[in-house]
């Protein structure tokens, strides 16, 4: 392509980008975009303050080795001998049972003891969060909203636009009017909205991040970031939440350029990515929600108590090694953008069919 030719392109990309991220039709994409991190930060807020109260609570005397020797079938009697008296303390009758609870912190974590007839029958913890645990709550927010709903109608709104908008608009004959070829613009169009997402998406996923691991403990993200996989873990999220943008956006740009009415397409998408779990081995590949679970670094766990449609959606048999899912998703990506810059050059346009 020549200097002419890259000079259309980007002249095409500066006219649409500022379409793509300042469109107040797609304000609600930054909405989307913002949820999980709204969630991750509140999350921390409210850790960070329970955390504040368990050390302004913390038993004088009550260590964590004399709260931990503490087991079910312990007499009451022994208990206090070894306990300083607890924050709280209240006995009632339940069935007929004598019953007690004891409340204790050790400034990190509080112990509940429950006695049932003289005798310790629990002992439950309540604890600052857990690394390991947030981790894979990440991952299961990452997997079952941001992925499959975030950013996927985002890139259903801003890459289906592209070219029903402007018809919408009638204004899309100004492109064809103008001495530069289809397939220029189509490309221009399609990288306007790939850096629009991209832009939106990743920074949200590094603000998720940065609340995630911003109330743990210093030492635990400290290790886990330089002596764990911290650091390829973060890299991981980001580039898939790229990829998905790569992916997605080829899929709806092809579809606003060859369908009239593309929203029946993308709801037939989301149907496929979501039973892709269940499709067969041959299937299951056609698809990009397959690649994007192949490259998330942690597996989101399905338990007994996980329910059937989110374990469908967790379910991925046989994942794609990244040597094959990268290459892969941009060779589809390829493709489809060079069908719609082919489709484009045919493409007539009637207002009023529209």
């Amino acid at each position: 392509m020549n200097a002419l030719r890259w000079r259309q392109l980007w002249a095409v990309f500066r006219l649409e980008i500022g379409k793509s991220l300042l469109s107040r039709r797609g304000l609600w994409i930054y909405a989307l975009a913002l949820l999980p991190v709204l969630l991750f930060a509140g999350h921390a807020f409210i850790s960070q303050r329970q955390q504040r109260e368990r050390a302004e609570k913390a038993t004088a005397g009550a260590t964590r080795e004399l709260l931990r020797s503490i087991h079910t079938g312990m007499p009451r009697e022994e208990v206090l001998r070894l306990l300083p008296k607890p924050n709280r303390q209240f006995t009632f009758r339940r069935r007929g049972e004598q019953r007690e609870f004891l409340s204790y912190s050790d400034g990190t974590t509080e112990w509940n003891i429950s006695l049932r007839e003289g005798k310790v029958s629990a002992v439950n913890t309540r604890s600052a969060c857990d690394l390991a645990e947030d981790t894979v709550i990440f991952a299961g927010v990452f997997q079952f909203f941001f992925l499959r709903l975030a950013i996927f109608f985002g890139c259903v709104f801003v890459f289906i636009n592209l070219f029903r908008g402007e018809i919408l608009d009638k204004s899309l004959h100004y492109y064809f009017l103008a001495p530069v070829r289809r397939e220029i613009v189509v490309a221009g169009k399609y990288l306007a909205g790939l850096v629009a997402t991209t832009v939106i998406f990743v920074v949200s996923v590094a603000l998720q991040l940065a609340f995630l691991y911003g109330h743990l403990d210093d030492a635990a993200v400290d290790a886990y970031l330089t002596n764990g996989n911290g650091w390829q873990h973060a890299a991981a999220y980001v580039g898939v939440a790229a990829l998905a943008c790569v992916g997605y956006g080829s899929v709806f740009l092809a579809a606003g350029v060859l369908v009239r009415n593309p929203l029946i397409p993308a709801a037939l998408i989301l149907l496929w990515e979501s039973i892709n779990g269940v499709l067969p081995a041959v299937l299951r590949k056609f698809s990009v929600i397959y690649y994007l679970k192949s490259l998330c670094p942690v597996e989101v766990p399905i338990g007994r108590d996980v329910p059937p449609p989110l374990a469908l959606l967790a379910l991925n048999v046989d994942p794609a090694p990244a040597w094959v899912a990268i290459p892969g998703l941009c060779a589809v990506t390829v493709i489809l953008v060079w069908i719609a810059a082919r489709r484009a050059r045919r493409m007539e346009i009637s207002y009023a069919a529209d």
